[in-house]
């Protein structure tokens, strides 16, 4: 089994914010000479995550950052983590850091209408995306 791991930058403009990555994983899948396994696509930090949803339409992340701010308001009375970004950490946790993802023919093995977003939470800032992709 061969592991390569490679990572890259992503540049978000708002404080929350669902950014299509699908294009980075997929090229750096492609680079890698793996043709069957998987990648985990992985966030080192704390206020924002990774996850996977429709990317045709541009009103389903609209409408998941909508609910999420509806669920985990910016400012919620009782918040006690002194940085102002508790929100942010809460949304982190409910999506998680990390997704996996089926690599077929050297292609990730996503559903028609599937993407790979990274989803800040406390932006805008400069964060990186780090991936394992493992297989033959």
């Amino acid at each position: 089994m061969k592991i390569v791991q490679e990572e890259f930058r992503v540049n978000s403009k708002s404080r929350n914010q669902m950014i299509d990555i699908t294009s980075q994983v997929r090229s750096f899948v492609g680079q890698s000479d793996i043709s069957y396994g998987d990648v985990i696509v992985y966030c080192p930090h704390t206020t924002a995550a990774i996850t996977i949803n429709e990317n045709a339409d541009p009103s389903v992340p609209h409408d998941i950052l909508l609910t999420m701010e509806e669920l985990m308001p910016h400012h919620r009375p009782g918040y006690r983590h002194s940085e102002g970004n508790s929100d942010a950490h809460c949304k982190s946790s409910l999506f998680g850091c990390s997704e996996q993802i089926m690599i077929k023919d050297k292609s990730l093995n996503l559903g028609t209408w599937q993407a790979v977003f990274f989803c800040e939470f406390d932006g805008p800032r400069t964060r990186k995306v780090v991936l394992q992709i493992r297989g033959e």
